[in-house]
């Protein structure tokens, strides 16, 4: 079979556990070189999420592909200019960047939004926001000089409608605003052949999502009846949706942002 990203090399932010690493080994399995970013290359261990091999680069690189771990926390320039050094010294350069880095919550913070403290409001928004503008900045030179690439930034269904209550509400306006520089950067970088775009996650069964605390309101049985699927999403089903707006088959899309909620959302977005 053809590996329709054989040569291609990406980057994928948040990639040591959850969505993130179902990501990184779907884009390995399509024939990509793959850079792991990740703030703790032992997030998976830490929640209890089962790995195939010791890492997950030795996941990707079990399926032929090279892969390479950056460890660091991309809130900071300083971060976010290494990892793009070492991703074009081991690969040449990059094709592919999934900013998929993010937090729903900060630990012992109230999560409705009219109640969050300052210090989990600017949590928030950097790693959620800050981090993709950051790599989508790092990025668009590098692709550029070769050419063309595709950035698909990571939101979430909860900036595009509330939680109930409203559960979660700055994590939802920074996604939402990750929404928006989205489109604004596909305007941008569309000429010089770099696609743009952003998935939207529904309720997704991770071992993160199953750790989190019950009173942050996710996962409930109202919200799986909400569902016209009537499911919770697996990783699967985004990686499955993230292959698309890589490859060929989304060459003529850009600057969208696709809900993948099982029908959780069924107004524009």
């Amino acid at each position: 079979m053809t590996k329709s990203l054989a040569g291609k090399t990406a980057v994928v932010t948040g990639a040591a556990r959850g969505i993130g690493r179902a990501y990184a080994l779907r884009l390995a399995h399509l024939g990509a070189n793959v850079v792991i970013a990740d703030i703790n290359m032992q997030g998976a261990a830490k929640i209890g999420e089962v790995l195939t091999a010791e890492t997950v680069m030795a996941e990707v690189e079990a399926m032929g592909v090279r892969a390479i771990g950056v460890e660091g926390d991309l809130r900071k320039p300083e971060t976010v200019t290494r990892l793009f050094a070492e991703a074009v010294d081991t690969f040449g350069g990059i094709d592919i960047l999934v900013n998929n880095a993010g937090a729903g919550v900060y630990r012992g913070n109230d999560p409705f939004p009219s109640r969050t403290a300052q210090e989990a409001y600017d949590f928030l928004m950097d790693v959620n926001l800050r981090s993709a503008v950051l790599c989508c900045q790092a990025a668009a030179p590098i692709m550029a000089a070769r050419g063309g690439g595709a950035i698909v930034n990571i939101t979430s269904q909860t900036g595009l409608v509330p939680l109930k209550g409203g559960a979660m509400g700055i994590y939802g306006a920074a996604k939402a605003a990750v929404a928006s520089y989205t489109r604004s950067l596909a305007a941008e970088l569309g000429p010089q052949g770099i696609r743009v775009n952003a998935l939207s996650p529904g309720i997704t069964l991770t071992a993160r999502l199953q750790a989190l605390d019950p009173e942050n309101g996710v996962g409930t049985p109202e919200q799986l009846e909400a569902i016209a699927l009537r499911r919770f999403a697996q990783t699967d089903d985004m990686a499955n949706v993230l292959e698309f707006l890589v490859t060929d088959l989304s060459s003529y899309v850009t600057g969208q942002v696709i809900s993948v909620c099982g029908g959780a959302v069924l107004t524009p977005g």
